[in-house]
């Protein structure tokens, strides 16, 4: 089993210390530097001066472009789907006579 690393992560101000895997350390600091420019961000953009509606905007943020890949790759599975059964159905026509 690996060794565990002590990490530790700063979002809107505060120190968060985590143990963590040495895997998912290069994640995690790009998640927390993503978090912090979109807290920069919905600032100065929205004059939000509450952390807790600011985070709250960036969990929506992260949450609505998750779900958004989840329907992007639903409908691309279904159109590559569509498009097998059409070509297999053209073979099949095509060995049939």
């Amino acid at each position: 089993m690996s060794e565990q690393l002590k990490i530790k992560l700063s979002i809107a101000n505060r120190v968060y210390p985590l143990t963590i895997a040495p895997g998912q350390e290069e994640g995690l600091r790009k998640a927390a530097k993503k978090i912090e420019t979109m807290i920069g961000q919905f600032e100065q953009n929205y004059s939000v001066r509450d952390k807790q509606d600011v985070l709250a905007m960036c969990a929506l943020q992260f949450a609505s472009q998750v779900e958004q890949k989840t329907i992007d790759k639903d409908n691309v599975s279904e159109d590559v789907k569509n498009r097998l059964t059409t070509l297999d159905d053209l073979l099949q026509s095509h060995l049939s006579s």
